[in-house]
């Protein structure tokens, strides 16, 4: 990890110490409760992820409450009377935006009893060779030749879901210096009733639940050149963490360009990363996304009614993007707290910040006025990293190979329980709290996780009461 150095004296007055390598922090940075800038809103309940950025005008939170609809209202199959919300299906996972991203925030894997995984899916991929360059380029993987690159467990009448999704666990307990013990969980994907014959023997699985929908479109608006800055590949520096870019199609562009979204920044932008939800976990068409996900062997899917061409017009597709780059990000609680800044120095110390960087300047010429020019601290590089066996998904997506995950944002992760009722964390959900998801780090994160074995009780609780503040 990146070494921490002795501080100067300059430093030292402003309340850090550093030769002993472990900061201490003993005040709050100007402005550092704003996590979004002006943008950032002031809300700690339940609704706190559903809020229109701090900074938009009257007439913009009209714009966004019609994004609103779209994303929360339940889209219905075709032919239907309510003509801007038909052409659900034939396959999907789930009928409304906000099925998934529960109050704008984060899914979960699904319960025994569930009907349907539907805040979670499973994405499909075929290990791929020279000869699948192009499709590679465009798309990413080679798809399941029967169940297409995702999994669809609910379909329209007249046509057969393509499977019934589970997930089990196994005990896996880990021990801290001080002796105490806990108990991780190691999930095992359970995939029946299969609709369309037997998965490809060679197919890869990989788990993934729906990410916070907050402070979208402020990524967006970092200038690429300041994520390029972060990254390593080589590890020149020797720190032990070797971030590196994503490189994705874009279909508007026709070209590929920097992924920034998607657990593997699989995606280029929002308006992209939204058009291949309403695809993908919706069966919704637009005009970046023209065709249903239907394969050859789909033969009840390929001719079911649809909703025209396309599903999703241009103008909803618009006002969904306008929603999804404007949700605010929740002011940081109690960032003067001294338990608060204990566990900040202590996220330092363990080197943490590596790859969860706290701060960025969005772009002055960003997509959206509100977006442009402001102080954020997301705690993100927006760069892949390998993570170990213990969370590889074998998977690759693009560049990103099968143990190599983005870093994703930890601003407003404090606010989960509040807002969806759990604390069920990491891609697949495994984790069910903060600690259980800080112990399954490993690969370039494994000297972050041994440094964190190492703190005592109360250094740990210091460290979640920070993590808990943001």
């Amino acid at each position: 990890m990146r070494p921490l150095l002795c501080l100067p004296p300059l430093l030292l007055a402003l309340g850090l110490a550093g030769c002993d390598q472990s900061p201490r922090f003993t005040q709050a940075e100007p402005g550092e409760a704003l996590s979004a800038g002006s943008a950032t809103v002031n809300k700690a309940d339940q609704n706190a992820f559903s809020l229109p950025s701090a900074n938009l005008s009257p007439s913009r939170r009209l714009d966004f409450s019609v994004g609103n609809s779209f994303f929360r209202n339940p889209w219905v199959p075709a032919p239907a009377t309510t003509t801007a919300r038909d052409g659900l299906g034939p396959l999907f996972n789930t009928n409304a935006c906000q099925n998934c991203h529960i109050k704008d925030g984060r899914g979960h894997p699904p319960a025994a009893d569930a009907l349907s995984s539907v805040s979670m899916l499973v994405r499909l991929s075929l290990p791929a060779g020279n000869e699948h360059a192009a499709i590679i380029q465009r798309l990413g993987v080679l798809a399941d030749p029967s169940y297409g690159g995702q999994l669809q467990d609910m379909a329209n009448p007249g046509v057969a879901p393509e499977a019934k999704v589970r997930v089990s666990y196994s005990p896996q307990t880990i021990t801290f210096a001080d002796g105490e013990q806990l108990e991780l969980r190691q999930p095992k994907l359970e995939i029946s009733q299969l609709g369309y014959g037997p998965l490809h023997p060679d197919t890869q699985f990989s788990a993934r639940i729906a990410p916070p929908m907050i402070g979208l479109g402020l990524l967006e608006a970092i200038p690429e050149a300041a994520i390029l800055a972060n990254a390593d590949p080589d590890d020149a520096d020797a720190d032990g963490i070797s971030g590196r870019a994503n490189s994705v199609w874009d279909r508007a562009q026709q070209r590929s360009v920097l992924g920034r979204f998607g657990w593997k920044a699989g995606q280029p932008s929002l308006n992209q990363q939204n058009a291949e939800a309403f695809a993908n976990d919706m069966g919704l068409t637009s005009h970046l996304v023209s065709q249903d996900n239907c394969t050859p062997a789909q033969a009840d899917c390929r001719t079911a009614p649809h909703g025209g061409e396309p599903e999703v017009s241009a103008n909803i597709l618009a006002s969904v993007l306008l929603y999804t780059r404007n949700l605010g990000v929740p002011a940081r609680r109690d960032v003067a707290a001294p338990q608060v800044l204990e566990g900040k120095g202590l996220f330092h110390r363990a080197g943490c910040q590596g790859c969860h960087i706290p701060q960025f300047s969005t772009a002055a010429d960003a997509a959206e006025p509100e977006l442009a020019g402001q102080t954020i601290r997301p705690y993100t590089d927006l760069l892949l990293h390998d993570m170990g066996a213990g969370l590889a998904d074998n998977r690759p997506e693009f560049l990103a190979n099968g143990r190599e995950w983005r870093t994703p944002p930890l601003w407003g992760i404090g606010l989960t329980e509040a807002v969806n009722g759990h604390s069920q964390f990491l891609h697949d959900g495994r984790a069910r709290n903060l600690l259980e998801a800080i112990l399954w780090h490993g690969g370039e994160a494994a000297a972050a996780k041994q440094a964190v074995l190492t703190f005592s009780a109360e250094q740990r609780a210091a460290l979640l009461a920070f993590l808990n503040s943001l």
